[in-house]
């Protein structure tokens, strides 16, 4: 875990850590919310966030969503957040981790924070110990 006082200039959110930001900032670990909600962080969100939130929201595990699928654009402009598109090379790598962890949202924001060299803001202690992941909460 990334425990520095120093913010960083972009950050990975973890799908968690973007709805809470938006919705529910009270959960997020201090570090985190110092990080992303600071003026100097451009928080970065990835497709397949956006993938994972319409896909949850569709089977009913994040019934509360609807508004978030439907204004997604909007909400990450009022955070100051840059979207990132999936490459093949993330593809590739998500595919190619050394991780027993099976969830494909999870091994892509994982091949994402490596190949962009981004601290991925997340409480999901699944990617701490993973090589080339800093994580930060």
């Amino acid at each position: 875990m990334t425990t520095s006082s120093e913010v960083p200039s972009r950050v990975l959110l973890d799908t968690h850590t973007l709805v809470w930001t938006i919705s529910e900032s009270r959960r997020l670990g201090p570090r985190a919310r110092e990080v992303v909600l600071s003026a100097q962080t451009v928080p970065v969100v990835s497709a397949a966030s956006a993938w994972e939130v319409a896909t949850k929201h569709r089977l009913g595990k994040l019934p509360h969503a609807g508004g978030l699928v439907g204004a997604w654009s909007s909400l990450l402009a009022r955070l100051g957040a840059a979207e990132m598109a999936v490459s093949t090379a993330h593809a590739l790598l998500a595919g190619q981790l050394d991780w027993a962890h099976g969830d494909p949202f999870d091994r892509m924001l994982a091949a994402q924070a490596i190949l962009e060299g981004l601290p991925l803001v997340t409480a999901d202690r699944a990617f701490t110990g993973l090589p080339g992941v800093r994580v930060i909460w």
